[in-house]
């Protein structure tokens, strides 16, 4: 079983959003997926009921319960688990950024999403753990200057993970509905960026389990 926690210390970032996508595309690749929800904005709960997956599940777990939560599914046939945490530095996002072999920093490309990655990212350095960055919401012309330099701005931080997210109106369809980008427009954009970003995310955790430690040692 790997476990990812989604990361940040800023609000806005499309955690839960990206966190649901991811799900949904790693189910379709067979996958057997678990969310927890340790946000008390319970945006992927709510997602959760609208979904109405059993193979799907969600659930919403304390700072103090997250250790024998994933003790559980190590034990079940679950192969991922994929956690969203608050946006902001609490006993949550703390247990989640400990349990997880891979922690996602999605930020979008403003010098604010910047400064706040770099604080969450000295956090998981103090802590030893492995972490990636994830660019999201970039505009549609993914060459601007703002995107270039966000992206360079993060690599030179730790890795970041491809593709880039563009700001697209399915993503915002897919939570609304319950869904993945990958189910409402099988063969659009969205959905081609998030596969892409499910292959280059398992790719990475392969990285980690095999012991090849790339984040926790980049500059």
């Amino acid at each position: 079983m790997r476990t990812v926690a989604m990361v940040t210390q800023k609000g806005g970032s499309g955690k839960s959003t990206l966190s649901a996508c991811l799900a949904v595309a790693a189910q379709e690749a067979g996958e057997r997926v678990f969310l927890i929800d340790m946000d008390p904005q319970k945006s992927l709960t709510k997602w959760c009921h609208r979904r109405a997956d059993k193979n799907l599940p969600v659930e919403s777990v304390s700072a103090g319960k997250l250790p024998d939560a994933l003790a559980a599914l190590e034990k079940s046939k679950v192969t991922l688990v994929i956690i969203d945490t608050p946006a902001t530095e609490t006993p949550a996002s703390d247990a989640a950024m400990k349990a997880a072999d891979l922690c996602l920093i999605p930020a979008r490309p403003t010098i604010f999403d910047i400064w706040a990655s770099e604080a969450t990212r000295g956090k998981l350095k103090t802590m030893g753990k492995e972490f990636a960055f994830l660019l999201n919401q970039c505009p549609a012309m993914q060459e601007s200057q703002r995107v270039t330099d966000g992206a360079a701005a993060l690599e030179s931080m730790g890795g970041l993970l491809r593709p880039l997210i563009a700001s697209r109106v399915a993503y915002q369809e897919a939570a609304r509905e319950g869904r993945g980008t990958t189910e409402i427009d099988p063969d659009g954009k969205a959905a081609e960026e998030t596969r892409m970003l499910w292959a280059s995310l398992k790719r990475r955790l392969a990285k980690v389990k095999s012991g090849d430690k790339v984040g926790k040692r980049a500059a």
